[in-house]
């Protein structure tokens, strides 16, 4: 049975280095939209049209994901899901597609997130956004962290 795994957690938590090390692991199929999003359009984190690209990557990513999951092929999702609404949703469509589910979860206090970001933002990268600040602590506030449910293994 595939399991579709997904990385939860905010920018600068250590998703997508986990992401790799479970690629491996698992001999999984690993989609990072972000990844996609900058070799496509660069670091684009402020422009306007930022949002409607991401989406559109996610839902494209979700289309190779679902066929590899029906195919037995394992598959992480280094998306985020930082509302239990999101989780719920691909969790249900893994099992519809006969596929089991994790959730990893990584839990980084605010005060290391800030201090990983501003050492993100002082290098240039290919696979990583540069994020001001500002545009961060936001995303801190609306973080929905997963109950002990969600963290369970689903098949």
């Amino acid at each position: 049975m595939a399991t579709l795994h997904l990385m939860v957690g905010l920018p600068c938590s250590g998703k997508s280095t986990l992401a790799r090390t479970l690629e491996h692991k698992h001999s999984a199929l690993r989609l990072t939209p972000d990844e996609w999003q900058i070799r496509l359009f660069g670091q684009d984190a402020q422009e306007p049209e930022h949002n409607a690209r991401h989406t559109i990557i996610e839902t494209l990513q979700w289309e190779v994901a679902s066929r590899a999951l029906a195919l037995g092929i394992n598959v992480i999702l280094d998306y985020g899901f930082w509302a239990r609404e999101e989780r719920e949703d691909l969790r249900l469509r893994a099992k519809q597609l006969g596929a089991s589910s994790e959730v990893h979860f990584l839990d980084v206090p605010e005060n290391e997130l800030l201090r990983r970001l501003a050492q993100r933002n002082a290098q240039s990268s290919l696979l990583t956004f540069q994020i001001p600040e500002q545009m961060m602590r936001p995303w801190i506030a609306f973080f929905q962290k997963p109950t002990p449910d969600e963290l369970k293994r689903r098949d």
